[in-house]
């Protein structure tokens, strides 16, 4: 029982810190919006904590599912821990999945911020530069890039 017991608290203190993560990725969103670059510093850096703390926490669980009975390679926990029959561990499971997979949303949102800030830097260095009325191409990575008149793309 006593790592029936130390899984339910592993899984209390997900849910409190994915919360927390919650709560940073949306200050995260509001930044990024503004531009402000000290509030995401801060923001980052307690984020960074906080995601240290869960992975640390995820080999615990590991740990504690292994003494429950648990074989990793014999399917996922979560049908490991509904299979257990106990409820009260499967509702902390499923609370902490869900926001876990809400902080994922809100972390998607926030890279798509940044895909688009990057590209509107682009644009803008592209102007700056005097080259934004010349032709685009892709290159290997798939990243559109300025054609100049110095360029050469091929020779005889």
């Amino acid at each position: 029982m006593a790592a029936i017991d130390e899984l339910k608290s592993l899984l209390q203190q997900d849910i409190q810190q994915l919360e927390q993560l919650g709560g940073l990725l949306a200050s995260e969103k509001k930044h990024l919006k503004s531009s402000n670059m000290d509030g995401l510093q801060v923001v980052t850096q307690e984020k960074n904590r906080i995601l240290s703390d869960i992975r640390e926490r995820a080999k615990r669980k590991i740990h504690a599912l292994v003494n429950m009975g648990f074989n990793p390679r014999q399917g996922q926990p979560s049908t490991f821990i509904r299979a257990a029959g106990l409820a009260d561990l499967t509702q902390l499971w499923i609370d902490a999945e869900n926001r876990l997979k809400a902080c994922q949303r809100m972390n998607q949102v926030n890279g798509r911020i940044v895909g688009n800030l990057q590209q509107r830097l682009g644009r803008l260095t592209e102007i700056f530069r005097g080259c934004s009325e010349q032709a685009k191409l892709y290159g290997a990575q798939g990243q559109s890039t300025a054609v100049s008149h110095k360029t050469v793309l091929a020779s005889a």
